[in-house]
């Protein structure tokens, strides 16, 4: 992001125009950063599943998203801030882009790609041990030549699978390609040192001590959501939402939407044993103390109607 210039050509306007609006918005000025400080922001993209979330947690070393081995498990577009005594980075994950079935899904692709509006580095993550195909020339091709491919899940495939996907992929024209593990770590220090060096110098746009800009609530809703799937593996579809509907410290409600009667049961489980189950892996997640309760509601149809969605934040 460049710093404006007043008409003159003189930028000594605009810096003392720019430290204010800094200021006011709650951002440390370039008073407050070493000279050389780079800062700016980037974004992965890629078809869902793809391992765009686990990566961001590798960087960061600590979980931020919500990772699931499905589609769509992240919804919403998530800012993350990796941060260095001379330099910030802020992650931007993303839905994956897929074809849409739904009106949600319409959003989660415009969610996805809006998240390009000034970004300094796009990186693109295809996997290692799946054939580059349509979904991912389409993601592809809307993204600059100056961006960076990401070839991800290297430890589930041998070095002549990873060769012939480089191969194949270097048909994009992108500036950078990075053969990573998210879930190991390998490669992973190469490729954030390549996009610090593409960040341009500028402020530190978040705090130090900043690692997200999600609202505690939403990462209690994720938390709920993250764990429904991990209990009811592949018995739950993906027409699952969750939202915090009271927040009373230590008082947390959360509402699970579901479409079908049937999902209901399968989420409450028999006797209530999933929500025992689920609400048991979340509270161990939370400080201590944490009181919380989990109402399940049928919202028929909810990811083609307009008013459920707005309601559910999509």
């Amino acid at each position: 992001m460049s710093r404006p210039v007043d008409a003159d050509g003189s930028d000594e306007a605009a810096t003392s125009d720019l430290d204010a609006m800094l200021a006011a918005a709650g951002i440390a000025s370039d008073d407050d950063v070493p000279d050389g400080f780079r800062s700016g922001f980037v974004t992965f993209v890629g078809r869902p599943n793809v391992g765009k979330s686990t990566l961001l947690n590798q960087i960061l070393g600590q979980k931020v998203s919500i990772v699931y081995d499905n589609p769509q498990t992240t919804r919403h577009q998530i800012r993350v801030v990796l941060n260095r005594p001379d330099a910030q980075i802020v992650f931007v994950d993303t839905p994956g882009i897929h074809k849409p079935r739904t009106l949600m899904g319409e959003r989660l692709n415009d969610t996805a790609t809006t998240a390009l509006d000034g970004i300094d580095v796009a990186c693109l993550l295809v996997e290692a041990n799946a054939s580059i195909g349509p979904g991912d020339r389409f993601v592809a091709e809307r993204l600059p030549k100056n961006s960076v491919l990401v070839l991800n899940k290297i430890d589930r495939a041998e070095p002549e699978r990873i060769m012939a996907q480089l191969s194949t992929a270097a048909e994009f024209g992108f500036a950078e390609y990075f053969p990573v593990s998210a879930r190991t770590g390998k490669g992973v220090d190469a490729l954030v040192e390549y996009l610090l060096s593409r960040l341009p110098e500028g402020p530190r746009w978040y705090p130090a001590d900043e690692v997200t800009d999600v609202p505690e609530p939403f990462m209690v809703a994720e938390l709920v959501r993250e764990q429904l799937l991990a209990v009811t593996r592949e018995e739950l579809p993906h027409s699952i939402a969750t939202r915090v509907a009271e927040w009373e410290w230590p008082r947390i409600r959360v509402e699970i939407i579901v479409e079908r009667d049937s999902q209901k049961g399968i989420v409450i489980g028999k006797g209530g044993a999933v929500l025992k189950e689920v609400g048991t892996r979340v509270r161990a997640q939370l400080p201590p103390g944490a009181f919380l309760e989990l109402h399940v509601t049928v919202d028929k149809d909810w990811q083609s109607k307009a008013a459920s969605l707005e309601r559910l934040g999509y």
